[in-house]
């Protein structure tokens, strides 16, 4: 069975994941979205309310586990038997920064594929960041995030 990693840290979902992980269910036979813990990076929703919303977001699709994981994403892929990472791409700059990354991991280990799939345009401005900041500052966010996780962002 074909395994992609859907690696990100999530912090939330925004639609923009949502659509690239439906739109790359035909292609595996299974995506994990793995959410990537950093203890220097300062997240505002915690890993369990990460979790939560991804697992909402996905609840009725068997083909999607979300997991976390600390480390390399190279080293997740090996350990659950992933020869793909999936990465969405809103821009060129997105591009250029994932490319790298890629770069890097086939160097580490040429049977792990990255694949590359460019956002819709009318999802393409929708980032984590920007969504953060809005729901930080009293925003509503709610267009940007899977509609059964909108009311839980507050």
């Amino acid at each position: 069975m074909k395994i992609a990693v859907f690696p990100g840290s999530f912090d939330p979902i925004t639609l923009g994941h949502q659509n690239i992980v439906e739109r790359a269910l035909p292609l595996f036979g299974k995506i994990v979205v793995a959410i990537g813990q950093n203890s220097s990076k300062k997240y505002h929703f915690s890993i369990d309310q990460r979790v939560d919303f991804i697992e909402k977001t996905f609840h009725n699709n068997q083909k999607i586990e979300v997991v976390t994981y600390t480390g390399l994403t190279i080293d997740f892929c090996k350990k659950i038997g992933s020869n793909y990472i999936l990465r969405g791409i809103r821009n060129i700059a997105d591009y250029t920064y994932e490319n790298s990354i890629a770069q890097m991991n086939k160097s580490m280990d040429n049977d792990i594929e990255t694949i590359f799939m460019s956002t819709i345009p009318e999802l393409s401005a929708i980032n984590s960041t920007i969504v953060r900041d809005i729901i930080i500052n009293g925003g509503d966010a709610s267009q940007f995030v899977p509609v059964i996780i909108k009311d839980q962002l507050i």
